[in-house]
C-alpha cells in the first residue's frame, strides 16, 4: 500500500540525506557520488524516501546518476530501488513526480520499463490520482503526450492502457473537453465580440461543470482544451497555448491539439479532433465527457461523433452558435443530442435541464456573464444591444427554470450601461 504524506509534512530526518544528496548534485557526480546517493536513498525509511523524491530534483537526479560501458550502471539500480523495490512507499504525489521526471527528453527503454512499473504498481483510486497530478502539473508533458508519443512501443502502451480499463473505478465525475476559438474567447468567425474578447459567463461554465450538480464539488482540474491548432515535437505550440489561456483567466488546462496534416477543412479537422478524444477516453474509463464547441469550424460534426462512437460515456454536446443557425436546424440537432447556445447563460440553462449543474451553479454562471458583459467595450450601439438580448432572452429563460423560491436573476437592462 503506498504511502499518503503530505507534500509539505516535514520530516526532519530527511532534511540530512536531502542536503547531502544536493551538495554531491551541486557539481560533477562521479561514481563514488552515485553510489552513496543510492546507499542514502536505499537506507531510508518510507517516509523519508517519499519525502526525499517529492523535494528533489529528479530530472537533474537521473541525469546525474549514470550507467558505464566498462563499471557500475547506478542509474539502473537508481530505477530499480524507486519503480520496484521501493515503489509501495511512495505515494501518489511522489510516483507521479518520479513518471514526470522519466519523461523529460528521450525515453528509452529502461525508462518505458520504469514507467511501466509505476503504472502496474498503481491501482484503483490511486490510478485515478496518479493519471490526474501528471495531467495537472501543466505544461506539454501531460498524460496524453506520454502514452502516445513519448512510449515508442506499441505492445507497452496497450499493456498499460488495459491495465487503466481493469483498474477504473467510476468517479462519478466528468472531463470536459473544449474548443478555444469562438469558444472560450472570440478569435476565428465571431465578429459580433470585440476581437478576443473572453466570452461572458464562460469561465463560470468550465468551472461549474467541473464543480458538478451535487452538494459535495468534485475534484478540480478536468477541464481539456481540444483545438485544430496544430502541435509540434518541442511542445511550444501547446505551452503557448496553456499560457495564453492563463493570460485570459484559463489557469492549468490540458491541451490536446491538432495536426498540420488535419488543417484544412472541417470535416479533417474534426476527424483529428475525434482521435484525440478516443485516445483520451482511454486514459480515463472511469469520467463521463462532455464537449463545448462552436458552430463554426467542424465541432457539430465532431460532437456527433463523439455521441455516435461513445454513447455511453458522453454526457452532452454544447455547440455555441456563431452562423446564425437557423432555428429548424438547431432543433434538428437537439433531438440528436447537439445543443446550440447564444451565451453561456443558455449553455447552463441546458447543463441545468442535462442534471450536469444544480440551479446554484446556473445562477452563478449568469451571474458571472452579466458581470463580464458590463465591461465590455463595442465598436457600435447595435452590436452592444444585440448581444444584450441575446443574454437577457437567456437570463429569462434561466429565471423559468429556477425553483420557484430562487430570486430571479437581474436582466442586463436593469444593470448598469454597457460601454460603446
Amino acid at each position: 500500500m503506498a504511502i499518503e504524506t503530505p507534500s509539505d509534512a516535514p520530516v526532519p530526518s530527511a532534511l540530512p540525506k536531502l542536503d547531502e544528496i544536493r551538495r554531491r548534485m551541486a557539481s560533477h557526480t562521479d561514481r563514488n557520488d552515485e553510489r552513496r546517493i543510492l546507499e542514502i536513498l536505499a537506507g531510508s525509511t518510507a517516509l523519508e524516501l517519499d519525502h526525499l523524491l517529492l523535494q528533489l530534483d529528479l530530472r537533474a537526479l537521473l541525469g546525474d546518476v549514470d550507467d558505464r560501458l566498462f563499471g557500475p550502471d547506478n542509474r539502473a539500480a537508481l530505477l530499480d530501488l524507486l519503480t520496484a523495490e521501493r515503489l509501495g512507499d511512495l505515494g501518489i504525489p511522489a510516483r507521479a513526480a518520479l513518471a514526470a521526471a522519466l519523461q523529460r527528453g528521450r525515453t528509452g527503454r529502461r525508462d518505458e520499463q520504469a514507467l511501466r512499473r509505476i503504472f502496474l504498481g498503481t491501482r484503483g483510486e490511486g490510478l485515478t490520482r496518479l493519471k490526474n497530478t501528471l495531467d495537472r502539473r501543466g505544461g506539454y508533458h501531460d498524460l496524453h503526450q506520454l502514452f502516445y508519443r513519448d512510449i515508442d512501443d506499441d505492445a507497452l502502451r496497450e499493456e498499460l492502457l488495459e491495465h487503466i480499463a481493469r483498474e477504473a473505478v467510476p468517479t462519478g465525475e466528468i472531463k470536459i473537453l473544449s474548443d478555444i476559438d469562438d469558444t472560450f474567447y472570440a478569435n476565428w468567425k465571431d465578429t459580433r465580440y470585440p476581437a478576443k474578447t473572453v466570452y461572458p459567463g464562460v469561465l463560470q461554465f468550465y468551472a461549474e461543470l467541473d464543480r458538478g450538480p451535487g452538494p459535495t464539488p468534485g475534484e478540480p482540474g478536468d477541464l481539456i482544451f481540444v483545438t485544430a491548432r496544430p502541435g509540434d515535437r518541442l511542445g511550444l505550440v501547446e505551452d503557448a497555448t496553456i499560457a495564453a489561456l492563463a493570460a485570459r483567466g484559463q489557469p492549468a488546462a490540458t491541451i490536446l491539439a491538432g495536426s498540420f496534416t488535419r488543417l484544412l477543412g472541417n470535416r479533417a479537422i474534426a476527424e483529428k479532433k475525434l482521435e484525440n478524444f478516443l485516445e483520451y477516453r482511454r486514459l480515463y474509463p472511469e469520467y463521463h465527457f462532455v464537449f463545448v464547441g462552436d458552430s463554426g469550424q467542424g465541432d457539430i460534426h465532431f460532437g456527433q461523433r463523439m455521441l455516435e462512437l461513445a454513447p455511453e460515456v458522453v454526457k452532452a454536446i454544447f455547440i455555441h452558435d456563431v452562423v446564425a443557425t437557423p432555428h429548424a436546424a438547431r432543433r434538428e440537432l437537439a433531438v440528436g443530442g447537439v445543443r446550440l447556445f447564444d451565451t453561456y447563460v443558455g449553455a447552463a440553462s441546458d447543463a441545468l435541464e442535462l442534471g450536469l449543474l444544480d440551479p446554484e451553479g446556473a445562477a452563478r454562471v449568469a451571474a458571472a456573464a452579466l458581470t463580464a458583459i458590463d465591461a465590455l467595450v463595442f465598436p457600435s450601439d447595435e452590436g452592444r444591444r444585440a448581444r444584450r438580448l441575446d443574454l437577457d432572452r437567456d437570463v429569462a429563460r434561466l429565471n423559468a427554470l429556477l425553483p420557484a423560491a430562487a430570486e430571479p436573476l437581474v436582466h442586463t437592462e436593469a444593470r448598469s450601461s454597457i460601454k460603446t
